[in-house]
């Protein structure tokens, strides 16, 4: 009997090491999610048209002095996501299968820090 109790005891101790791994691979995928780049995200779903011979900044450089949207200092996170979503001049809106209410919020939060590389 002692044998099959220390059986048990290992395979519940394996199955607890194995359910707390798989909490901990849980939770850290949680905290990704929450802290999501907004720079990887930009160059990432923006700088197509938003970086070095875009569209967007060759057409930015027409009506304001800095076209590059990273260097800006005038830009709101709210003002960026209202853009993004509505759409403005020539650029169509974004819709939500590209770019999700929390990509594009960190997208925001990062232009509107006037982060210039």
């Amino acid at each position: 009997m002692s044998g099959r109790c220390a059986m048990k005891r290992k395979a519940g101790r394996l199955l607890a090491i194995t359910l707390l791994s798989g909490l901990f691979t849980i939770c850290a995928r949680g905290e990704e999610a929450a802290m999501l780049d907004g720079k990887a995200l930009f160059h990432e779903k923006c700088a197509m048209c938003h970086r070095v011979m875009g569209m967007g900044t060759g057409l930015l450089a027409r009506r304001v002095d800095e076209p590059f949207l990273e260097k800006r200092t005038d830009l709101t996170a709210d003002y960026v996501i209202h853009a993004a979503r509505s759409g403005i001049g020539n650029m169509p809106a974004i819709p939500r299968g590209e770019a999700s209410d929390e990509q594009l919020e960190a997208i925001a939060t990062y232009l509107a820090a006037g982060n210039a590389e």
